[in-house]
């Protein structure tokens, strides 16, 4: 039987904090599994914020994470976060492999900048995002390979949305995720995108790879059946957020270097109320 949550000021601060669009999607769920999600997305945020701390070792962060996990799974967590995420984890039956997954994606970003291959990207998408999903589906009630399939198309959708609007925020940390061998086929140079250059080469390559997180949105979309439809509502919100996100790139014909992306409150409650609609 789900445990009762109690609580935790300290996860749901994280959350809020991060302004994410995940965190507006959790509302829509039953109390225990919005607790349970806000635990895990609380996790992936301190541990993306260890890493990326100007004063922090970030090889370092990791290794402390996984001992902080580790202790978690034998029942001695440390730290406010990880006593909530134990709940979490006794609560739904956490796959701790999962969390360790997430945790060689992290390691991969500060070995990697960047990915020779799509296949080098999507392997990196599957750590730090298609694991995420398949935590959300054990929280969610499902463990079939059919759902899992449809976390982790759908994580990678989501990660590969992410890459394209934060393409300037990367290249300011000397960061490119377009991987190498797209950038090749159309012509367009690592000092473009560092510098941020709107050029048609850019655009053809931007139009490729919004096509392939298209095909991850559209490949995960049929694989619920209708009865298991409203078990997914929170995961069907950020699809319709986050596919928003890609409506808003292509419009404005992938420039996102002139200004961020964003998708205004209002529009996101409208997307929210009609996705959970869509599932009831």
């Amino acid at each position: 039987m789900t445990k009762c949550f109690m609580g935790n000021d300290y996860v749901h601060q994280v959350a809020r904090q991060s302004g994410s669009n995940f965190y507006f999607s959790f509302f829509s769920l039953p109390k225990p599994q919005r607790e349970a999600m806000t635990a895990v997305y609380a996790f992936c945020r301190e541990v993306d914020d260890a890493v990326d701390h100007p004063q922090n070792d970030p090889h370092l962060a990791v290794s402390r994470w996984r001992d902080e996990i580790n202790q978690t799974y034998d029942g001695k967590p440390t730290l406010q976060l990880t006593r909530s995420l134990q709940t979490a984890i006794e609560g739904f039956q956490l796959s701790k492999d999962y969390f360790d997954g997430i945790l060689d994606g992290v390691a991969m970003d500060l070995r990697m900048n960047r990915y020779p291959t799509f296949d080098a990207l999507a392997d990196y998408c599957y750590h730090v995002a298609g694991e995420v999903g398949l935590l959300c589906m054990e929280i969610f009630g499902y463990r079939s390979e059919r759902l899992k399939s449809y976390a982790v198309k759908l994580g990678t959708a989501f990660q590969l949305t992410n890459i394209l609007r934060d393409i300037k925020t990367d290249a300011a940390r000397g960061r490119i995720y377009l991987p190498q061998e797209d950038l090749a086929r159309f012509g367009v140079e690592e000092k473009e995108v560092l510098e941020g250059k709107m050029t048609p080469n850019f655009q053809r390559v931007m139009a490729f790879e919004a096509r392939q997180a298209r095909g991850y949105y559209h490949e995960a979309s049929v694989l619920p059946t209708p009865a298991e439809r409203p078990a997914l509502r929170a995961a069907e919100i950020m699809r319709a957020v986050y596919e928003n996100i890609l409506d808003r790139i292509e419009r404005r014909g992938y420039d996102v270097f002139s200004k961020p992306v964003r998708v205004p409150t209002p529009v996101k409650i409208a997307l929210a109320l009609k996705a959970w609609w869509e599932c009831r």
